[in-house]
């Protein structure tokens, strides 16, 4: 392949990022990262990385030049930007290996010394200052490949549930994609024939290596993208934690930044319902705020720099305990753990109105991430709740919808909303707040086209147009996987700890030992962001203690 002179034009960078994202290292710079890898040569036009391909870590030149190509399914790429001697090869990916996302083609013969992914993590962790630039480059390289789009094509209708849902499980894990929704035009209507596609097919994948996928699971997309979790079964960790919400990201990071061998198992991908957030606005160093997928991203980065295993999605069925405790994965795996964090967090509640579970997807959400902002641009919505997620989601979407009405059971949001949250919906002209009113049915075909309200006190019905509703009410614990431990639980099901579980110490510790609850799963826990991040650094310590005990009666 000999890409130099036809290779396409380098898509735009911030210049005020560019110097980040591609730093050139001093000679002083690359005699610090030497002893981490090892020299290897590529001749003239060969691939030094190819995407789908298992990262190689971080690749610096030494002599040569090499161009980085982002490539879609369905043949369009561009090029990323051209790498000189002192420059590296790396994005995010590269600290735990997952597929490259770009081709790395040598235009003419290359030297370069290669960091394996675990060495790359020694080498970030033990050189702090080099560690700081080569971290800000890598992630925001992702950044920057997720803003151009490329990587898997999602081939159908922009509004097929299924369609948001590949784009939701992309986006969760942070994947760059391309979407060709057939409604837009005449030309991407004709795309599906190009792959002998009927509507029965759609929504295609095609993945960047070729492969076409029909109408594709999770699995099956995870499998393509070469994301399919991994798991040593005979390995013995120190934590295993269970959720990779604020939560079980911060006990991540803190745990294994003190040298605990610790696995992250999520029965979806990192975030929790926090990742969905749209701007968190009282998190504490971040005054003009900071989206949740922003905030988590950043400590799944940081979970891995230290040496976390982060495996997702894994679905846990139950727990029995033991000395050493054993998690049985619905895949059919067991993770053995010295000690467990129980950090899976709260589910929405699926409300009792009729029709609910039809229009799930079609019309009912229960997130409100760009995906769905874009489809309720110019449109009115409703959205149920009064907490502060129904908050956060209501002023995002107000910039996107022609009107957001917000319909809560009580009196007044006061009781249930951080103050600027209440003071930035009454300020939007577009948000209207509905009192002592719920949401009572819903109507359409296949697709919801409209709700109605009913008024509490008066019995005033309210019939709205609306394709578009949010429910964000109430939460219930994701508990059920720990019933072959007899964990302690509150009469709502959220897991009982410290004094609750009848413990003088360890107030984060559950009446099993070894067994520890944070987050919104804890009873009697704050719902609140800073406090899972508190908690998940917390719970270290105690870890640490229990661990120490556990020796010493060995």
């Amino acid at each position: 392949m000999q890409p130099s002179e036809h290779a396409p034009a380098a898509a735009p960078v911030a210049p005020m990022n560019r110097l980040q994202m591609y730093p050139r290292l001093s000679d002083a710079d690359i005699a610090r990262i030497a002893p981490y890898g090892r020299e290897q040569s590529w001749r003239a036009g060969e691939l030094v990385v190819r995407t789908g391909d298992p990262a190689m870590g971080l690749i610096l030149v030494l002599e040569g030049r090499v161009h980085i190509v982002q490539r879609d399914g369905i043949g369009d790429s561009a090029l990323v930007v051209e790498h000189g001697p002192g420059n590296f090869l790396a994005e995010i990916g590269q600290l735990s290996g997952t597929p490259e996302l770009v081709d790395g083609i040598a235009v003419e013969d290359v030297r370069a010394l290669v960091v394996r992914p675990s060495c790359l993590r020694s080498l970030v962790v033990a050189e702090a200052t080099l560690g700081e630039v080569i971290m800000q480059a890598m992630m925001q390289r992702r950044t920057a490949l997720i803003q151009r789009g490329r990587g898997p094509t999602l081939i159908g209708r922009g509004g097929d549930p299924a369609m948001l849902d590949l784009q939701a499980l992309l986006r969760r894990n942070n994947y760059p994609y391309s979407i060709v929704d057939i409604d837009a035009d005449a030309e991407s209507a004709a795309v599906p024939a190009r792959f002998d596609a009927h509507d029965a097919d759609l929504p295609l994948v095609i993945c960047p290596n070729g492969t076409v996928l029909r109408r594709p699971d999770t699995m099956q997309v995870l499998s393509c993208l070469g994301l399919l979790p991994r798991i040593d079964t005979s390995h013995i960790y120190d934590v295993a934690i269970i959720g990779a919400g604020p939560a079980g990201l911060a006990s991540a990071v803190y745990a294994a930044s003190e040298g605990l061998r610790v696995i992250v198992l999520d029965a979806l991908a990192p975030g929790g319902q926090a990742g969905a957030s749209a701007r968190i606005e009282n998190y504490l160093g971040f005054p003009a705020g900071i989206s949740g997928h922003t905030l988590t991203t950043n400590a799944y980065a940081q979970a891995q720099k230290f040496g976390a295993h982060i495996a997702c999605p894994v679905e846990i069925e139950r727990l029995d305990c033991g000395a050493v405790h054993r998690l049985r994965t619905r895949a059919g795996d067991t993770v053995q753990a010295r000690t467990v964090i129980v950090a899976s967090g709260a589910a929405y509640r699926r409300p009792p109105i009729p029709r609910r579970a039809e229009f799930e997807g079609r019309g009912v959400y229960y997130w409100a991430s760009p995906v769905e902002a874009r489809l309720c641009a110019g449109r009115e919505v409703i959205l149920v709740g009064g907490g502060n997620s129904a908050g956060q989601a209501a002023v995002f979407l107000g910039t996107h919808a022609a009107h957001v009405h917000v319909v809560i059971r009580g009196e007044s949001l006061d009781a249930s909303m951080s103050r600027y949250l209440i003071d930035r919906i009454g300020a939007q002209p577009n948000i209207t707040v509905h009192a002592r009113t719920e949401l009572t049915s819903l109507t359409g075909d296949t697709q919801l086209d409209g709700a109605v309200l009913r008024h509490r006190d008066t019995g005033v019905e309210t019939a709205m147009a609306v394709r578009h509703v949010f429910l964000f009410t109430g939460a219930e614990p994701n508990t059920a996987w720990l019933g072959g431990c007899h964990v302690g639980v509150d009469a709502k099901g959220f897991v009982l700890t410290g004094m609750q579980a009848g413990l003088a110490t360890h107030t984060l510790e559950t009446g099993v030992p070894g067994i520890f609850a944070i987050g919104d799963v804890r009873s009697g826990s704050t719902k609140r962001v800073a406090t899972a991040v508190g908690e998940g650094a917390a719970v270290v310590s105690q870890i640490h203690g229990y661990l120490a005990a556990a020796q010493d009666a060995a």
